[in-house]
């Protein structure tokens, strides 16, 4: 595999954890405006993110296949989890 396929792949593996976070903190604000409203979209979806591609990554590791259902629900109840604390977390 060259290094563009290679790129291409790495990629491709931890986009859906990036749109996740993305889709996640742009709802926040839409949603909960109070208490949203305080914190930099910059942060929430970096450390969102990070969470995102650790579930997918255990995922691969445990599952032995990327693209399981179980990794996807996996990763969506782990970013809601790490946006839930965060705000929970910084409201205070």
């Amino acid at each position: 595999m060259n290094p563009l396929a290679a790129i291409n792949h790495l990629l491709n593996f931890a986009a859906p954890a990036l749109v996740v976070a993305v889709l996640l903190v742009a709802c926040g604000h839409i949603f909960m405006r109070k208490m949203a409203a305080a914190h930099g979209w910059v942060a929430l979806i970096a450390i969102n993110f990070v969470v995102g591609c650790g579930v997918l990554v255990a995922g691969l590791l445990l599952l032995g296949r990327d693209g399981m259902v179980a990794t996807y629900a996996a990763l969506v109840l782990a970013c809601a989890s790490s946006q839930w604390l965060l705000l929970r977390a910084w409201r205070g």
